[in-house]
């Protein structure tokens, strides 16, 4: 990566001579304006208004247009004599708890290379003490042309500077939120967060951009002479404006849609609630279904009712037990009787 910058930063009396490189890319696919009638590139000329003929660079300067229209000319003599001190250096004013800065102030990030040997102990030496103190560093440095506010952070073994915008180049919010007032029902916030839970979280890694994809695939066809692939059709819902039945909707294809992806996901997501809110229940039902299934389950469970209360025995079938030992021999009896009388209609 080649630098872009060269300085230094200033940590109090500490110097630390490095080089700036841009630590991101745009992989946006560009057009060229062309004659739809012979695809010629169609270019910007830049012409002198008042002679009208193009001129070259080198007979352009800069100038400042007065509210009234006046062009009042600037010089570089005139930009090299401002009193600048962030020129060629990354001036450390504060360190403060990352969280005091806000992302929409975040703009271009650079990586921070050491420059030369000399730098290393020193780079390292800042590195560290923003990774003890869990801070991050509030800088002014110059480039192209103005001085700008920069935030400090390390990221790895790296130090890392974003881009602040000034306070004031941050527009205050106003009008954007909803005028009117809306009540949300407890039920809606819990859909809500069970969608979420749902969608759960992603590794930022496997997302990418399936429109430069696609749009990339239509330009290699046209070159190779063949037709573009054909978009598939977007669906069209009914407009839904029951917002309960939106989000009870977007929960479910959520949870199919995890289950279609990962095999065994889906039934624990729709099982699990029911078995935490109601574990007993849910053991007493299978125990009675495997007893009705199994005969022999069936006779344990006659005889036990039958020596822990008389009252579980129908009246009228058994007069008054003279031992222990009847009540045994009868209940061996009565559970044989009602098992062949289970049997007759299967």
């Amino acid at each position: 990566m080649r630098s872009i910058w060269n300085g230094a930063i200033s940590f109090g009396l500490v110097s630390i001579p490095i080089k700036v490189v841009n630590a991101t890319e745009s992989h946006a696919v560009s057009f060229r304006q062309v004659h739809t009638e012979d695809n010629g590139r169609i270019r910007y000329r830049k012409v002198c208004e008042l002679e009208d003929r193009e001129v070259d660079q080198a007979e352009i300067g800069k100038a400042y247009e007065a509210p009234d229209g006046e062009m009042i000319p600037i010089t570089e003599d005139d930009l090299s004599h401002l009193p600048l001190p962030t020129a060629r250096t990354i001036d450390i004013v504060a360190f403060v708890p990352a969280d005091r800065i806000d992302p929409l102030q975040m703009d271009t990030a650079y990586y921070l290379a050491a420059a030369g040997a000399s730098a290393a102990k020193p780079y390292t030496l800042l590195r560290e003490a923003l990774k003890r103190s869990n801070k991050v560093a509030v800088a002014k440095f110059a480039l192209r042309g103005r001085e700008r506010l920069g935030m400090l952070r390390v990221v790895g073994d790296v130090i890392v500077m974003h881009g602040l915008l000034w306070p004031d180049e941050v527009r205050a919010p106003e009008g954007v939120a909803p005028d009117v007032d809306v009540t949300v029902r407890d039920k809606e916030l819990d859909l809500a967060d069970a969608l979420m839970d749902t969608l759960g979280e992603v590794d930022l890694d496997d997302l990418h951009d399936e429109y430069r994809e696609a749009l990339e695939e239509v330009i290699a066809a046209k070159a190779a002479g063949e037709a573009p692939p054909e978009a598939p059709a977007a669906e069209t819902g009914g407009k839904v404006l029951d917002l309960m039945a939106a989000l009870e909707k977007s929960v479910r294809e959520a949870r199919e849609s995890r289950g279609a992806g990962e095999p065994g996901e889906d039934a624990e997501v729709r099982t699990l609630p029911r078995g935490r809110s109601t574990p007993k229940e849910t053991g007493g039902k299978k125990s009675t279904a495997s007893a009705t299934a199994k005969k022999p389950p069936a006779k344990k469970t006659a005889a036990a009712r039958k020596s822990t209360s008389r009252s579980a025995e129908p009246s009228g079938k058994r007069g008054a037990t003279k031992s222990t030992a009847k009540k045994a021999a009868t209940g061996k009896k009565t559970t044989a009787k009602k098992t062949a009388s289970r049997k007759r209609p299967a």
